[in-house]
C-alpha cells in the first residue's frame, strides 16, 4: 500500500513571510461564520478609504491671475519665456467651473497614485458633475469616503483603485453608497 504524505508542516511549502498585501506575517484565527463578510468588509475598509480632509471652496474666490507663459517649456533645458506671457492665469477660473458645488478633498495613502493622485495631494471635487464608467469620484460607503474610480460590474458599481496593492471595492446590496461629486483635477506642493 502506498502512503501519501499529506497535511502537516513541510519545508519550503505555504505563502513566503512578507508576500500578502499587509507585508508582514499572518496568523488564523477562529470567528463566527455570521461575521466573516463584516470582518473582511472592516479590512477592505481600511485599506481602501483614501480621504484625510474635505474643506469647501471660497464662495468668492479671490481673482489673482498670474502670468501665463504661451511658450511650451521642455523638461530638459530652460528657455528664456520672458517674451512669451500673452496673459494671466487665474487657478480658480482654471479648475472651478461650478464654484457653488465645489469643494475640495485633502488625499491621504497611496490607493490611486497610478492615477496621479498621491499622499498629501488636494483634489478637486464637482458635485454638479454627472458621474459615468470611468470618472475618479468621491464616493461614501458606509459613511467612509473613498476617491477611486468608478466602473461597474454585473449590475453593481465598483469602485477601482489606481495601484495593484489594493483590491477594488464591489457596492453589494446593504451597504450605504452615495457618490458625492466627480474629482475634476489636483493640485500638488513639492516645497
Amino acid at each position: 500500500m502506498n502512503k501519501v504524505n499529506r497535511g502537516g508542516f513541510r519545508v519550503g511549502s505555504g505563502r513566503k513571510l512578507g508576500s500578502g498585501s499587509y507585508g508582514e506575517p499572518t496568523t488564523v484565527i477562529r470567528v463566527p461564520k455570521s461575521k466573516i463578510t463584516d470582518i473582511r468588509r472592516y479590512i477592505v475598509r481600511k485599506q481602501s478609504y483614501n480621504i484625510d480632509t474635505i474643506f469647501t471652496a471660497p464662495s468668492e474666490p479671490t481673482n489673482q491671475p498670474l502670468p501665463l507663459f504661451s511658450h511650451k517649456v521642455p523638461a530638459g533645458f530652460p528657455s528664456p519665456a520672458d517674451d512669451h506671457v500673452e496673459k494671466k492665469l487665474d487657478l480658480n477660473d482654471y479648475l472651478i467651473k461650478q464654484k457653488e458645488a465645489t469643494f475640495f478633498v485633502s488625499i491621504k495613502g497611496d490607493s490611486m497614485i497610478d492615477a496621479s493622485i498621491h499622499d498629501g495631494d488636494i483634489v478637486i471635487v464637482d458635485r454638479s458633475k454627472e458621474a459615468k464608467i470611468g470618472d475618479i469620484v468621491l464616493a461614501s460607503i458606509d459613511g467612509e469616503f473613498t476617491v477611486k474610480t468608478l466602473a461597474k460590474h454585473l449590475s453593481h458599481p465598483r469602485l477601482l483603485p489606481a495601484n495593484s496593492k489594493y483590491k477594488y471595492i464591489d457596492v453589494t446590496e446593504g451597504m450605504m453608497f452615495e457618490i458625492w461629486g466627480v474629482v475634476t483635477g489636483a493640485v500638488r506642493k513639492f516645497k
